[in-house]
């Protein structure tokens, strides 16, 4: 069974390529524009285990933000594309990730339904400027955007953190670890993991 994805996505205000491998090494290749954004999901793919190739040209003369959001927009659908089924799956994944002062909990079910919770940065995260372009607004957007687009459900909290940078990364790497635990193959359930029998 192959888990890949390749999205190809195109509007007025960017060209995104993404391309998938849910059964990677942690493989990168990531170019967006937006640094910071860039080692987020270098961090991504690192900590899940995924191949991520990923090509974003953006009107980045205007700001960051569609950059962003239709790059979270084209991983999303890689996700549920690679994903398929859902045959085989353990369908949830938790972990919580410290990065020196922060500290972050995320759970994930690969549930078929979008939502997601994000709960406990510090007041003042969403006006922090990461990276001279990356706003603090943007990580809550791209945890939704990913969860809607990928159809799951994402619950983060923020438990501690004073560093903005910090406070960003450790939710990037303990979704990356929740998901990658999600979407781990279980050995002793072929089927599907849901009473329904569809997720």
């Amino acid at each position: 069974m192959t888990r890949t994805a390749r999205i190809d996505r195109e509007t007025s205000e960017s060209k995104v390529l993404v391309e998938l491998d849910l059964d990677g090494t942690g493989r990168a290749d990531i170019s967006t524009g937006v640094g910071f954004y860039d080692h987020m999901l270098n961090a991504l793919a690192k900590h899940a285990l995924l191949d991520l190739h990923v090509n974003t040209v953006g009107d980045l003369e205007i700001d960051a933000h569609h950059t962003v959001e239709d790059t979270a927009i084209g991983i999303g659908q890689a996700l549920k594309e690679a994903l398929g089924d859902k045959r085989g799956i353990r369908r949830f994944g938790d972990a919580t990730v410290p990065l020196d002062e922060a500290l972050v909990h995320c759970t994930v079910d690969l549930s078929g339904r979008p939502y997601c919770v994000h709960t406990g940065e510090p007041e003042g995260q969403v006006y922090a400027i990461i990276g001279g372009d990356y706003a603090g607004s943007l990580t809550q957007h791209v945890f939704e955007t990913l969860a809607f687009n990928a159809a799951i459900c994402i619950h983060i909290r923020v438990l501690s953190g004073r560093d903005p940078h910090h406070i960003v990364e450790a939710q990037f790497k303990a979704f990356a670890r929740a998901l990658r635990a999600a979407a781990e193959l279980d050995p002793r359930q072929p089927g599907i993991p849901s009473t329904k029998g569809a997720l």
